[in-house]
This record gives structure tokens, sequence and C-alpha cells, in this order.
């Protein structure tokens, strides 16, 4: 018969005093979060104004180092603890004496009053906690972005919904900001993908622009450029087009439907102008004197001063054509006008 042995029972190591006192730390830290160690700053530095021979307290640079940090830390503690005071969540560190326990606020509300970036004091740091106390999130999480670029700038990249944000953000303090507008706007006309896409949203924007002033006004702008009041049925088509864009989402392209909307409405001013005899009529006119005005500009504009150096023979037979060009365009005219009504 074969008996099994039961193995003795062995009692556990002793643990470690440095283990245990860590754990202990640790622990505490868990429960009470950065209270703990602002209890420690704030029951062992004494306060400005209080001399050595008052209290045993040391000043934050002893204390600095004894604690192997820098002085900038430990009053980033003692600050968080001087406005809790001021709030009365916690003892003043007048009633506080080295080694002294006392009951600590909740752990979550530690953040509200701790600033871990040495930045937050400073004019740039206050402005940025400030507007992040503005938009509901922790100062913290916000001065922590702002030291470090490179981790914003390798999230803009990797994540749309953060360049997203980015973007929103740029656009809010853009219009605050000459400066950045300024700088924004040379990195536009530098880069040619940029420059491309502002030229085809800006296009897209007159196209709107064009349907949107047909909609609200009811006044259309016809080629030869007269402004005449819209039919009723191309001010309806106007606003369709409209409605359809203004429903489109943020993140849809309106471009193909603002070429759309643009090019049905240039076709349907045509046809109003076509269909309206007396406009038609006025239209022609209007291009007719449109066109002499430019004409006659063209040819006011050249100069004969220097003919000598240029001349050819070329010149002058263009001109002889232009010349009875114009003699045909005056007899033309003239007989027109001897068969209107009131000639």
């Amino acid at each position: 018969m074969t008996v099994a042995l039961t193995p003795p029972e062995t009692s556990p190591a002793p643990v470690s005093d440095l283990v245990a006192r860590d754990a202990r730390e640790f622990g505490a830290y868990a429960r009470t979060g950065g209270w703990a160690f602002g209890l420690k700053v704030a029951r062992s530095v004494r306060p400005g104004g209080q001399g050595a021979d008052e209290t045993p307290k040391v000043s934050a640079k002893e204390f600095a180092e004894l604690a192997g940090c820098s002085p900038e830390r430990v009053m980033r503690y003692y600050k968080a603890w001087d406005r809790a005071a001021d709030d009365g969540l916690v003892p003043h560190f007048e009633a506080l004496t080295p080694g002294q326990e006392v009951e600590l606020p909740d752990p979550d509300v530690w953040l509200s009053y701790y600033v871990s970036r040495s930045s937050a004091g400073s004019e740039r740091g206050t402005a940025i906690a400030e507007a992040a106390e503005a938009e509901g999130i922790r100062p913290t999480k916000a001065l922590e972005v702002a030291e470090n670029p490179t981790a914003l700038r390798a999230a803009i990249l990797a994540d749309p919904a953060t360049a997203r944000a980015a973007r929103q953000a740029l656009l809010d303090r853009v219009r605050e900001d000459p400066d950045l507008q300024a700088e924004l706007a040379r990195d536009v006309v530098r880069t040619d993908e940029l420059k491309k896409a502002v030229a085809g949203e800006s296009r897209a924007a007159d196209r709107v622009g064009y349907v949107r002033q047909i909609a609200e006004s009811g006044q259309i702008r016809t080629p030869a450029g007269q402004t005449v009041d819209a039919p009723a049925d191309l001010r309806q088509e106007a606003e369709r087009h409209l409605s359809l864009i203004d429903e489109l989402d943020d993140d849809e392209d309106a471009g193909e439907w603002a070429a759309e909307a643009y090019d049905t409405m240039k076709s349907l001013v045509v046809e109003a102008v076509e269909a309206d005899p007396g406009l038609r009529v006025q239209e022609r006119r209007t291009k007719f004197y449109s066109s002499l005005q430019k004409a006659t500009k063209v040819f006011e504009e050249l100069t004969f001063d220097d003919v000598p150096e240029f001349y050819e023979d070329d010149m002058v037979t263009q001109l002889e054509e232009l010349q009875r060009a114009v003699a045909v365009c005056i007899e033309s005219l003239r007989g027109a006008r001897g068969n209107h009504p009131e000639g």
C-alpha cells in the first residue's frame, strides 16, 4: 500500500521592512491621492513669514534637498494645499505640526487644486488653465499637452478626430489673432495643395453665393450685367438648390452641389432673358454698348509717340481693316435709325 505524504506546511518568508513600508505608502497614496504628499509638505514646510526659530519646520528648499527633488515641485504641493485650506477643505499650515495626521479630502478633488506643470504659474500657463476650465477639463491635461507639442503633433497626424478638434481650435483662435492669420495665410500661399484647395472652396462659396442671392433677393443679374426681378419659377428653383446645399453635413463636400446649382441657375437666367422680348432687346443693347465702350477705351489707350521705333506695315493694314469695319458699323446703325419708328 502506498501512503501519500503531505508536504509539511511552510510559513511565508518574512517581508522586508523596506517592502512593507513601500506597500503601506502605496496604499496610503492609492486611498488619498496627492493629498498624502500634500500633507507631508504642509506639516513639514514652514509658511512664509515664519522664522526658523519659531517652528521645527524647514524651508521648501531644505525639504526639497532632503527629498531629492526640486524646490519648485515642493512648492506646487505647498500651493495646492494652501488653496484647499482657503476653501476650508484642510487645515492651514500654522495649525499643522510635523508628523501630524488629519482627515484628508476625496482623492478626486486633489487635481482641481494641484497643477503639476511648472508653467502653470506663468502668464501662459494661467491662460491655458483658464481656457481648460472654460472647456470643462482639468487644467493639468491642457498644460501637459501644451508642454509636449511633439505628442500633440503625433496625435493630429495619426487621428482624424484630433485633427478636426485642432482645426476647430485654430479657427476659433485665428479670429482674434492677426499674427496667426498672417502666418496661416503665408502657409497657404506657399503650399500648392492648400492653394488649390482654397481656390476650390472659394469657387464653391462664390457659386453658392450666386444661388443664395437669387433665392433671398428675388433678383437676377443677366449676362450683360442688368439686374432685374427673377421670374417666380426661377426663384423657386434657386431656393430648392439652396435648401439641398444647406442640408449638407459639415464634413460633406459641397463643391459638386454648388457647381450643379450654379450651372442650372446660369442656364435658367439665359432662358428667362430669351423668353422676354423686351428684356432680350435690352440685353443686346446693353451688350452692344459695353463692347463699344471697351473698344473705344482700348483704342484711346494706343500711343503713337514712339511709332518710328517700332513701325511695321502690318500695323497700318490692321488699322485700315478696323476703319472699314467701323464704317460698316456706322452705316448699319444709320440704316437702323432710319427704320426705327422714332427715327
